[in-house]
């Protein structure tokens, strides 16, 4: 992950089609010491190419917008730039779009009618490495999770991927699962940070996934015990 600026402040891109909703956010950020909005975009293209621009380490991305989408913008700034981390906003508890945001690779998904401190957590949590869900929006996920397919079918599914993981990959993976960053997850395990984000990108890469937030709740689904 893109570290902050030399000023230590989380660079922030705001996505969303509605102009006064834009500035409430960069109001609040903009009180906050540690966060910085450097741009905002009206839409999904127009997010895609300001990322490209102004280099964010996080776009707070509306999902419901014309044009391209908030999930299809998500993943195209994933495939392009894959160090700047998504935190998705909606205004609808929809499972559908919820559950495509995150296999876009969002690092976290918000209702825009949670509490402001709440965006600046998320953001602060997505730069982080750490897995952040608004409290409804985790209750959605585990129902679809806890309802897809047979048991069997997935345990099976799961153990094909899993045997691709190396003893260590697997202890991380359990981190990964209680939503532990790069750091405590290294602290954990008595390692350098830099190897714990090499295993986190290694366990991207074999299980055919885009984000931690996607391996959390493939752990998760899976009933993976910590150090498991």
């Amino acid at each position: 992950m893109r570290s902050p600026d030399v000023a230590g402040r989380i660079r922030v891109l705001i996505v969303d089609d509605h102009a006064m909703v834009r500035r409430g956010m960069r109001d609040f950020l903009d009180l906050h010491h540690d966060l910085e909005v450097v741009g905002e975009a009206a839409d999904g293209a127009a997010g895609l190419d300001a990322t490209a621009e102004l280099s964010p380490d996080v776009v707070v991305m509306d999902l419901l917008m014309p044009g391209m989408d908030g999930i299809t913008a998500t993943a195209e700034i994933k495939a392009r730039h894959p160090a700047v981390e998504v935190v998705a906003i909606t205004s609808f508890v929809d499972e559908d779009r919820i559950a495509a945001a995150i296999e876009a690779g969002a690092s976290a998904v918000l209702l825009k009618d949670a509490e402001a401190d709440d965006l600046a957590g998320a953001i602060r949590a997505a730069r982080d490495g750490d897995v952040y869900f608004d409290p409804a929006v985790a209750g959605i996920v585990a129902r679809r999770l806890r309802t897809r397919g047979g048991r069997a079918t997935a345990e099976a599914r799961a153990e094909a991927a899993l045997g691709q993981l190396t003893a260590r990959e697997r202890d991380v993976l359990g981190c990964l699962a209680r939503g532990l960053s790069n750091r405590a997850i290294a602290e954990e395990l008595g390692m350098a940070e830099r190897t714990a984000r090499t295993h986190v990108s290694n366990i991207l890469s074999k299980l055919g996934l885009t984000s931690r937030t996607q391996a959390a709740l493939f752990a998760v689904e899976h009933r993976l015990d910590p150090g498991r």
